[in-house]
């Protein structure tokens, strides 16, 4: 049978001397594994199509199993996502994401939709810490863990302050907070982002600034909230988080002792470069 379908490159595996296996996550099709033969190969005309990230129309054989690759064309190569360390790295996450969490007949077109549009924010500049953390959000509605967000998960009752339970799948009370000893505080900012997350579709989102210390509250949420449902151990995830404590900024004390350092070491540079008397 032929397909036809428009989807997003989520895996690429080489497969024998010039061949590709590739998974795209479809709008149509769920899922589909599909074999690109000679893809390796500079001169193939599907190179570029099979490459990561790859937004395209992908027509396929299938009776069973995998599929074959006969043609397509590229509509979003987002070349920017693969180029770019720190992008391809919140790409690279997302895509394992889809994968891992779903199965074929699983992954709908709700989902193809929030990951393109999680691609199109990356690509347009967005905040890709806050994209990513949406996105995680996506992945819990997705797969039928969506928090409860607006009440205690106990008793039902809208007063806080509260606190988050992963385990619970959503807010404790004061009253209720002694069910799980592992929930934690959220400041209210961090809370009204949750709230907004769950809220948007990842397709509508504009520009959020976000403090340092609730951009650490969300990621810490977001990611409680994943173990304690989905449990995945992805790869891309602990390259992710090196990259992110990378590039946070030095706490004022480490600089100033830091630049310290650099001036010491230019004044012994230039006394032993000076001209003997």
């Amino acid at each position: 049978m032929i397909y036809r379908v428009e989807g997003i490159v989520i895996r690429s595996t080489d497969y024998g001397e010039g061949n590709k296996i590739v998974t795209l996550l479809t709008d149509s099709a769920g899922k589909a594994g599909i074999m690109a033969r000679g893809a390796k190969k500079v001169r193939s005309r599907h190179s570029s199509l099979v490459q990561p990230f790859t937004h395209g129309e992908f027509v396929y054989f299938r009776n069973a199993g995998l599929g074959q690759l006969n043609g397509g064309e590229i509509l979003e190569s987002n070349h920017r996502l693969r180029e770019d360390l720190e992008l391809s790295a919140y790409a690279a996450y997302a895509a394992e994401l889809c994968d891992r969490a779903f199965q074929d007949d699983e992954a709908g077109a709700y989902l193809y939709h929030q990951l393109k549009a999680c691609y199109d924010a990356l690509r347009e500049g967005k905040d890709p810490s806050v994209v990513i953390h949406l996105f995680e959000m996506k992945i819990l509605e997705a797969a039928g863990y969506a928090p409860q967000l607006d009440v205690c998960v106990g008793c039902g009752s809208d007063r806080g302050p509260f606190r988050l339970s992963a385990a619970g799948g959503g807010l404790l009370c004061p009253r209720c907070r002694h069910r799980d000893s592992q929930a934690f505080p959220l400041e209210e900012g961090a809370l009204k982002l949750l709230r907004l997350f769950g809220a948007i579709d990842l397709r509508r989102l504009g520009s959020i600034q976000v403090r340092p210390e609730t951009r650490q509250q969300l990621k810490a949420a977001l990611r409680s909230l994943m173990d304690a449902h989905l449990d995945l151990r992805l790869k891309t995830r602990g390259f992710l988080d090196q990259l992110e404590r990378m590039n946070e900024p030095m706490p004022a004390s480490a600089a100033e002792a830091a630049e310290r350092r650099r001036l010491r070491a230019q004044e012994r540079a230039a006394q032993e470069d000076a001209p003997e008397a």
